[in-house]
């Protein structure tokens, strides 16, 4: 057994009968006493919130803890009478009576083990956690403002609706010692947790209502108290099915098994979060919470479910197997019959001040920033106000109606807006274009004014038929009346298939398209949606810049932001003008990144034994970026195919004198290149006679910058990192130059680099 991470774990593979033995006694034993004392008084007060016999809530901690602990399948999880069935429980003891609401109980676990045994655990998952958050919620706002009433000497009303109303004549009336009792157990839970550690390890809940009740008892106050039956053991509270009324009786059953099932499960799946050690079996937990509430149901119990509170009390407490929870409920047989006087002890105002408490924890804040960053507030809400004005079934039936509507709203979303004034418009459609969006869409296109050049830029995920024939028929009827229509489709070319009449494409079978920023402009400008190759007026570059500035100028503004003043490039990077070579690409680097410098033939001239020539151009920018920016690391880049190393093996076009003069500075390269072994890249030498001579001019190049001053003392001094890289275009493969193998590598299969201090300032 260890602990990591804070997080308790468990591992009883292997483990001897007497080692197991030893870790209940040394952990499960403590952690059950410490549920136990947590247990007692949530018990009695959500009983008493039921409307159900105090004795209920007694029964069924002791089933929940021994049962459900034995026959569940979360070994750390503790069930018991739980806060968010008090609502439903007490409109069900109001509308049939106990005897027929403990078979009500009966029916809920059988319903729950059939669950269980199909193994539909997990879809109860499937609710949103906002609808589950805002049930609670709920709840927990119907128990405040019910037992507030009862903390003021008052008694609760039959609805949410009539606490509130009488609220504020309870609060200005004459209030008795039951409104001593009660604000003060209030006030100790919420002290209780800023005390010191030591004091904070006896539970809240049982200092507060031990303090209230003695000093009650002490100061002999008149209040009402809990009431048990004279003998515990002989007490039968036998279930007994309905005289009529089935079809209730039915919903009542399905309501609370769903509820018992749905929060079992999802305080399952939290307590799992809490410790490494093995995870909840949520089927056979179903199945074992089921056992229980028949068990309960039968003798006399309310319903059960496992409980968070509990739960991670127990995991807090150090517990290790099932074993605790087993023995809390032992616990709590022992104490109920041992020390019913005790119980007896407790005034009715204490646990009611302990449920404003566990209501008012029900709506968490934290919860609430969630489901707001989410987007699901309206759910929470709708819940939530279901839950406190209607009926706990009712509110969680409007957070699912709701929800099903925002996901149809979320699924089929478009977003249409246009730009632009006069002659020149542009039109952008997002999202799932389908039918539902056609109104909208219609109307939108119409605007445009007759006559007008339209740019249509559709980004969308799905176009569905009537969409399609809305689109296309607007832009014929405008090109119709001499207007010209631009139609621009990012990602899969839904409307672009549609009009060729391919075959419709499913959306999950939709081919990924290569981004914008990475395709050349000739495989996504120049499709034929009833317009040819732009013009001079909407050439390749405007439609670019139009695109950078629609696109990716509001993505990288920020970015752009903090370099506007000051470059601080890690790289200066030297490679061919070749259109084929994108440094950004093939580096996976942004603006502010690289210094590059760009040339025929990636070429670092040197005029004889002096860093002279006769080009001064790249002997500035490596003079600039090594000592004014600073950069890490120079980097020489060749690549396959260069056209510059077929004209100087000879295929040199006529007519062409600068390029010829700067030709020259390729001359040490065929030196190299005819003088030594040829280099290998990834083991293998190149075919081509041009891209063997690519990779010695590389290594040349680099000769040549270890012949300018500053870049030398930089690499002596280990500020400065030379690097050789050759990029295969026909295989989209990067290789960087491994100095110790004397050949390239493939990018990734190198030994990293350690790379230099980093100069700040």
């Amino acid at each position: 057994m260890t602990r990591k991470n804070g997080l308790a774990t468990s591992d009883d593979r292997g483990a001897s009968p007497w080692r197991k033995a030893n870790e209940v006694l040394r952990h499960d034993v403590p952690a059950s006493l410490v549920v136990f004392l947590v247990a007692v008084p949530l018990s009695l007060g959500i009983a008493l919130a039921s409307g159900a016999p105090i004795v209920a809530g007694l029964i069924a901690a002791i089933v929940g803890g021994v049962v459900a602990g034995a026959v569940g399948g979360s070994a750390l999880q503790v069930s018991g009478p739980a806060a968010g069935l008090t609502i439903v429980m007490a409109e069900t003891i109001n509308t049939f009576g106990w005897a027929v609401t403990c078979a009500i109980t009966v029916g809920a676990g059988a319903l729950q083990v059939l669950f269980g045994l199909s193994r539909v655990a997990r879809a109860a998952l499937a609710i949103s956690p906002a609808i589950v958050h805002g049930m609670l919620a709920g709840i927990g706002v119907t128990l405040v403002l019910g037992q507030l009433h009862v903390v003021l000497g008052g008694s609760a009303q039959s609805s949410s609706i009539d606490n509130i109303l009488a609220l504020p004549g309870q609060l200005v009336a004459h209030h008795d010692t039951a409104a001593i009792l009660g604000v003060l157990t209030i006030a100790i839970l919420l002290v209780w947790p800023k005390l010191p550690a030591a004091v904070r390890k006896i539970p809240g809940p049982l200092a507060a209502i031990t303090v209230v009740t003695v000093l009650a008892s002490v100061a002999g106050m008149a209040a009402q108290r809990v009431e048990l039956p004279g003998d515990l053991l002989s007490v039968t509270l036998m279930p007994r099915l309905p005289e009529g009324h089935w079809f209730d009786f039915g919903v009542a059953v399905l309501t609370i098994a769903l509820i018992a099932s749905v929060e079992t499960l999802l305080s399952a799946v939290a307590v799992d979060k809490m410790h490494n050690g093995k995870r909840a079996n949520l089927n056979r937990e179903l199945v074992g919470q089921g056992v229980a509430n028949m068990t309960s149901g039968a003798i006399g119990g309310l319903p059960v479910t496992g409980v968070i509170v509990r739960s991670s009390t127990n995991v807090v407490a150090g517990a290790r197997t099932r074993a605790s929870a087993i023995m809390h409920g032992l616990w709590v047989l022992l104490f109920t019959v041992a020390l019913a006087s005790l119980i007896q002890s407790i005034p009715l105002a204490a646990l009611a001040g302990l449920l404003v408490v566990v209501g008012a924890k029900l709506v968490d804040i934290k919860h609430i920033r969630q489901v707001l960053k989410h987007g699901d507030l309206p759910l929470y809400l709708v819940t939530l106000i279901g839950v406190v004005t209607i009926d706990l079934l009712s509110g969680v039936l409007l957070g699912i109606a709701l929800s099903l509507v925002l996901m149809l709203g979320r699924t089929m979303w478009s977003g249409i807006h246009a730009e632009g004034e006069g002659q020149h418009r542009r039109l952008v459609i997002e999202g799932a274009l389908t039918f539902l969006s056609v109104p909208r869409l219609s109307t939108v296109l119409n605007s445009m004014p007759e006559g007008s050049t339209v740019t249509l830029e559709l980004v969308v995920d799905y176009l569905d038929h009537a969409s399609f024939e809305c689109l296309s028929s607007w832009q014929q009827a405008h090109e119709r009346a001499g207007g010209t229509v631009v139609v621009d489709e990012l990602g899969h070319p839904w409307f672009a298939r549609g009009k060729s009449d391919a075959p419709t494409v499913r959306r999950r079978a939709a081919k990924p398209v290569v981004p914008r920023w990475l395709a050349p402009w000739s495989e996504w400008m120049a499709k034929d949606f009833g317009v040819h190759i732009p013009d001079q007026r909407t050439g390749p570059l405007r439609r670019g810049t139009s695109e950078f500035q629609n696109r990716t100028a509001p993505l990288v503004q920020e970015t752009m932001s903090k370099l506007a003043t000051d470059q601080r490039p890690h790289t200066l990077f030297i490679t061919c003008g070749d259109a084929r070579i994108v440094p950004n690409v093939i580096t996976t680097s942004g603006p502010g990144d690289l210094f590059a410098v760009r040339n025929v033939g990636n070429f670092v001239p040197v005029g004889g034994a002096v860093t002279v020539s006769d080009d001064d151009s790249v002997g500035a920018s490596i003079e600039y970026a090594v000592s004014v920016l600073g950069v890490r690391e120079v980097v020489v880049c060749g690549h396959s195919s260069c056209g510059a190393m077929r004209a100087l093996l000879g295929d040199t076009p006529g007519g062409l004198p600068s390029l010829a003069r700067w030709l020259r500075h390729g001359a040490p390269s065929m030196r190299r290149h005819a003088g030594n072994t040829p280099v290998t890249l990834a083991g293998k030498v190149p075919e081509l006679q041009g891209d063997r001579l690519a990779l010695h001019n590389v290594l040349q190049q680099l000769d040549h910058l270890r012949r300018y001053p500053m870049v030398a003392e930089a690499e002596r001094k280990g500020e400065l990192q030379l690097t050789g890289m050759y990029f295969d275009v026909g295989n989209a493969q990067v290789y960087l130059f491994d100095p110790a193998e004397g050949a390239f590598v493939p990018a990734g299969a190198e030994a990293p680099a350690v790379e230099p201090e980093v100069k700040t300032g």
